[in-house]
């Protein structure tokens, strides 16, 4: 496991503040109190830790497969329909959803490999990410990829706690199937728009891996 480049600015200063704390609790805390300083050790040392364990970046066996369609994040399927996309494409497409919690991976991986024919952040709101509207409604990254069969969209969506979306990709660049596609700060949602059709290989409220988990197919 690594931690992720996104992070280290957290973490360092989520660590300063965890040593500054607890110094500053062991040094005034009246002896008949040190098992209070002790005990908010414990509770800031979990928080430093869960911070450290959100940008981690765990050792995977990517699957590469041409006529395979990965899941580009950790997380829960929470839609799979049919959807208009008003953004790209302009008619309907099959639209699977997946619910990223805080306590899961978040870096985004691409789903195919191809180019990107298209990039696009939109400003908006902070709705919860499994509210519907929030696919459309909420700050967001989009991206097309060109694979040699079809164009698929994947959309970072940011949530009532998610607060920053990174994405790497540029217009033109040609990318991997499992390469980094960008990163989601505290829990969010990733929609990928597929072509009608296609045929889907998950199934609602199931647990998917980023990289790993098959979500459709050709």
């Amino acid at each position: 496991m690594t931690i992720h480049k996104e992070g280290f600015k957290t973490i360092a200063i989520s660590g300063f503040f965890f040593v500054l704390l607890n110094l500053v609790l062991f040094s005034l805390m009246p002896n008949h109190l040190t098992w209070l300083a002790w005990l908010l050790f414990a509770v800031t040392l979990v928080f430093f830790l869960f911070i450290v364990s959100f940008f981690r970046v765990p050792v995977r066996i990517f699957t590469l497969d041409d006529n395979k369609i990965v899941a580009p994040a950790d997380g829960k399927v929470v839609v799979i329909e049919d959807a208009v996309d008003d953004e790209y494409f302009h008619d309907k497409r099959l639209q699977i959803s997946i619910f990223m919690s805080p306590a899961n991976v978040h870096q985004n991986l691409n789903p195919v490999t191809g180019e990107v024919v298209y990039s696009q952040y939109h400003k908006g709101k902070y709705l919860v990410a499994w509210d519907p509207k929030s696919s459309t409604q909420n700050e967001r990254h989009s991206v097309v990829i060109k694979h040699s069969r079809s164009e698929i969209l994947v959309k970072q969506i940011a949530g009532a706690v998610a607060r920053r979306i990174v994405n790497y990709l540029k217009p033109g660049q040609q990318v991997q199937q499992g390469g980094e596609l960008g990163f989601i700060k505290f829990g969010s949602r990733v929609d990928v728009l597929l072509p009608v059709g296609t045929r889907v290989e998950v199934k609602l409220n199931q647990a998917v891996q980023g990289g790993i988990t098959v979500l459709a197919s050709w």
